[in-house]
Order: C-alpha cells, then sequence, then structure tokens
C-alpha cells in the first residue's frame, strides 16, 4: 500500500510556492512550514505517517568574533514512510543546523525532513537545480595536514550571488572564522556550493 499511498499523496499536494518573504533581504522562499502545512492533510487523508531515526549525528562548537559560541550540528537521519497496512519506504538524508543556542540540532533535522519530503513525494520547487544544468572544473584534490582541514572549492566554481553574499553577511557572525574555514580571503569568494550551504546550515532557503 505505500507505494499507492505516496503516489496519491504526490497527486493531492502539487507544487509548493514560495509564500513566505524574507523581510531582510527581500527574496521568497518556501520553510519546513510550508511543506508541512502543505502535506499534513494528504498524508491523513491517505493513511501514510512518518518516524525519523538519527543515524549519525556530529557537533561542534566555534567562536564568533564577539567571542561568542556557536553551535554546528550535521544530523544523518532516516525517515521511514509507512501506509495502514504497515507497508514503508525508507530515505536516508543529511541536515545541517547552526545556533548559538540550543536550536542547532533542531534546525538540521528541519532541514533534513524538508528535503527529504522533497525527493520522496518528488515536489515541484523552482528552487532545486538540475545537476546537468552545471558544470564545474574541479581542481584535483590536494593533500591536507591530519585531513581535518576543510576542503576548499576549485576557483572554477560559480561564485555566489549577491543576494546569497547579502544575506550570509546578516546571518553569520564570524565572517572571519568562515573565511578561515573555507581559505579564501573575502567573502565575495565564496562558491555557489558553499554560499548554499552556509545557509542551510543557518536554517535557509535560499
Amino acid at each position: 500500500m505505500i507505494y499507492e499511498a505516496i503516489n496519491n499523496v504526490m497527486k493531492e499536494i502539487g507544487a509548493i510556492g514560495k509564500n513566505s518573504k524574507n523581510s531582510q533581504q527581500g527574496f521568497m522562499y518556501r520553510g519546513i512550514d510550508a511543506v508541512m502545512n502543505a502535506l499534513n492533510p494528504a498524508l491523513i487523508k491517505y493513511g501514510v505517517f512518518v518516524v525519523p531515526e538519527v543515524l549519525e549525528q556530529t557537533r561542534e562548537e566555534r567562536q564568533t568574533s564577539k567571542g561568542g559560541t556557536l553551535f554546528y550540528s550535521i544530523c544523518r537521519v532516516k525517515y521511514t514512510f509507512y501506509a495502514n497496512d504497515g507497508s514503508s519506504v525508507e530515505a536516508v538524508v543529511v541536515g545541517e543546523g547552526m545556533d548559538s543556542g540550543d536550536k542547532a540540532t533542531n534546525k538540521a533535522m528541519s532541514v533534513a525532513f524538508k528535503y527529504a519530503c522533497f525527493q520522496v513525494f518528488c515536489i515541484p520547487t523552482e528552487e532545486m537545480v538540475d545537476p546537468d544544468a552545471e558544470c564545474h572544473d574541479v581542481a584535483p584534490k590536494k593533500p591536507q595536514n591530519n585531513g581535518v582541514e576543510a576542503p576548499k572549492e576549485s576557483n572554477g566554481g560559480k561564485k555566489a550571488s549577491e543576494k546569497q553574499i547579502a544575506y550570509i553577511k546578516e546571518i553569520v557572525k564570524d565572517i572571519d572564522g568562515m573565511l578561515k574555514y573555507y581559505k579564501i580571503d573575502k567573502i565575495e569568494d565564496l562558491t555557489v556550493t558553499q554560499a548554499s550551504a552556509i545557509i542551510a546550515a543557518k536554517g535557509g532557503n535560499k
């Protein structure tokens, strides 16, 4: 039944539009609330429920430029989608979250669940880019000291947009620490991939 139920949910929900607006930067986005609000009636109607299981979690503490503490959490989560007869399918995704308080893991799981739903139910969204639409010139991987340094993306990577840079300046307090982590001289050197990862870690969607 789970396969039929998922197909029915897909027919029911359709596209989830960008109905929320970031008041600071003015861009439109779709968040976890929009996904859950759209999915909940269809899941109830066709008898589907979801059980999460955190398979792995890593947490780091990082210092901000003002001496504060920033918590960074990465969660590998398995979501099991069940139908009324007990049949199920599983989806394993990774979510990242960053917070100065106690919500880093909450943000990581929210991001993980949102993208699990996007992919399991093939939810139409204008934000997701087809991998075939981009081509990257990747430099050979260089040895890393002690295997713990953050990888630096090739300069051939597409640079982050002005909106992404402006948004990152708003949400990241420790800019110097971020530049050191990505081994770049200025924030404008961030690539689209790196900028997207930073925004996702903060619970954003741009």
